[in-house]
């Protein structure tokens, strides 16, 4: 067996369900489940009659680029949101569909991280983060770096504290923003930071913005990697590759379809990784994320949506406790009384609600766990769900 297997941590939803272990909540309250970013709101229709409509595709071995209609699709959206000309983007080189982004922000890792350097390599992450960076970057033989983002920093990523010994041992840096669990998104100049340092030291980032399409200002929209880079004057991407996903921006989790996007030469190479992988999206899928990705009037009422709960939940909690809408994500990171873990457990045993520690999706570093005294709040349950669980968070915290 890889011996790197026994660095895994649990993950965090097993941790979950073993804090829960031994509890009965309350009959007369049916459950609540918010500790899973797994979005509710319905597939659009467009999306699923796409996918039926060329489902005799299932006959047929999709191939790992994926068929031209679909990288063009990506291409032009990304252009569109992105304010970059069309013609920067070559859909046949700087395009790759993926089978939603979990897998491939973990099989990116095992792609671009070289082992067998006389230093072992870092892979460099914000904490709290996503675990899937942790496990991708241990399992391709590397050494994880956290970076902290606590209230201090805005829940953003301290990158200012990050010696030059780390950066040049660096070889990927992963970054999140909107950010998984704050909400809390980058700015230009931030990135611009970060596109100097790997430039200087020679690493990749490797950019999840799987949740940049659920922003609460219309006029506020997050900016992008890519953005940046071209902004910037790096036209072609050097170092950067973005990650995104159907998941959240159109309600299509089971339809794992995603992309990756960005510098040529290195999509190159993990176009070559993928296709030993065999992670191929199938023909309906792709008929089906073409149609996803042409349309932006369901991801508008998608932030319509979150934007009611986000309203209807705060303004229920906050007169029990300080809460804050973040600026993106549905997620509310919310700070505790009390130990995190001890408070999810007490809130399922009083409330039948469940959310998530924040300390399951971080580790101590430097002294202190950032995820610590704060649980994450999914707002994926339907409207009067989450009213329901406001309600039930405040009486909880009156009642200690």
């Amino acid at each position: 067996m890889n011996p790197n297997l026994a660095s895994l941590h649990p993950y965090p939803f097993e941790k979950l369900a073993q804090l829960k272990q031994g509890i009965t909540p309350p009959h007369d309250k049916a459950p609540i489940v918010l500790s899973i970013g797994e979005p509710s709101h319905p597939t659009p229709h467009f999306i699923q009659e796409a996918l039926l409509a060329h489902s005799q595709g299932l006959g047929i071995y999709p191939t790992t680029k994926g068929i031209i209609e679909l990288r063009l699709a990506i291409a032009e959206w990304l252009a569109q949101r992105y304010a970059i000309p069309v013609a920067a983007l070559d859909p046949d080189s700087h395009v790759l569909p993926v089978s939603g982004t979990r897998e491939a922000l973990f099989s990116f890792a095992q792609c671009v991280v070289d082992a067998s350097v006389a230093v072992k390599p870092l892979v460099v992450m914000p904490n709290p983060f996503y675990q899937i960076y942790e496990g991708a970057a241990l399992l391709a033989g590397a050494d994880t770096y956290f970076v902290n983002t606590t209230e201090a920093t805005g829940y953003l990523p301290d990158f200012a504290s990050v010696p030059d010994s780390v950066w040049q041992r660096c070889q990927l840096l992963y970054i999140c923003s909107p950010g998984n669990p704050s909400g809390a998104v980058m700015s230009q100049q931030q990135q611009q930071t970060l596109l100097n340092l790997a430039e200087q030291h020679d690493f990749i980032i490797a950019s999840d913005e799987c949740y940049s399409e659920l922003y609460d200002d219309e006029a506020q929209p997050p900016v992008g990697l890519l953005q940046t880079a071209y902004a910037m004057g790096n036209t072609a991407f050097k170092r950067c590759v973005v990650f995104h996903s159907l998941s959240k921006r159109s309600n299509a989790p089971g339809l794992r379809s995603g992309f990756v996007a960005g510098d040529a030469d290195i999509l190159r190479q993990y176009f070559q990784y993928r296709t030993y992988q065999g992670c191929a999206m199938p023909l309906p899928t792709q008929h089906a994320s073409i149609k996803a990705w042409q349309d932006e009037r369901h991801v508008i009422d998608n932030r319509r949506l979150y934007r009611e709960k986000f309203t209807a939940f705060i303004s229920i909690l906050s007169e029990a406790c300080p809460v804050n809408q973040p600026p993106a994500s549905f997620y509310v990171w919310l700070k505790t009384p009390f130990s995190d873990t001890e408070f999810a457990r007490q809130l399922f045993a009083h409330e039948n609600l469940t959310v998530l520690p924040g300390s399951f999706l971080s580790r101590e570093f430097n002294g202190i766990n950032p995820g610590a005294n704060h649980v994450r709040i999914a707002l994926v349950a339907p409207l009067d769900a989450c009213i329901k669980s406001a309600h039930r968070i405040k009486n909880f915290l009156n009642i200690l």
